[in-house]
């Protein structure tokens, strides 16, 4: 099983703030979509909770430490080592990474391909992606956007693909 992790990451490294996105991007939100469609997703429970309920068509994995209930149809699981585990068990080909931050940081080391989108600010935030060595990584694609309508700035979405197996597998 192929694992991606999806995200848009501002100039400054910025993905978050307040438990939202510090930008409205409808165009990424499609691409967002489309790239996670019928694959299991995996977040964090805060990440899964700023989405208001489990998105359709994709099997929803929250990673929390607690056992807070979550609602049905939802697996819960408390490593990432279960979440791949659950997203494995699905028999998806690929499972998405959607944050946050810390289940970024930790599944860095899995991920095979970086559906990462570029956005052209700086933004105020709390949450940054984590480092990364992009001397690993090299771009497939890349697809310029500037703001339409429903965006408050240009993005780029980069495709970025692992050169050479990841340094863990599952």
């Amino acid at each position: 099983m192929r694992i991606s992790m999806v995200v848009a990451v501002a100039e400054n490294g910025i993905i978050g703030a307040d438990n939202g996105l510090p930008w409205r991007l409808k165009g990424d939100m499609k691409h967002f979509r489309a790239t996670t469609m019928g694959k299991p997703i995996i977040a964090g429970r805060t990440t899964f909770n700023s989405f208001g309920k489990p998105l359709p068509g994709r099997t929803n994995i929250v990673l929390s430490r607690s056992e807070a209930p979550v609602p049905d149809g939802v697996v819960l699981v408390h490593s990432l080592e279960d979440a791949l585990a659950a997203a494995a068990g699905e028999g998806a080909e690929e499972a998405c990474i959607v944050g946050g931050a810390q289940v970024y940081a930790q599944a860095m080391a899995y991920a095979h391909i970086l559906h990462f989108t570029r956005v052209h600010m700086d933004a105020d935030g709390d949450t940054a992606f984590p480092d990364f060595d992009e001397d690993a990584w090299t771009q497939v694609s890349a697809e310029r956007h500037e703001a339409g309508e429903g965006d408050n700035c240009a993005y780029t979405i980069l495709r970025l693909d692992r050169k050479g197996p990841p340094p863990k597998s599952i």
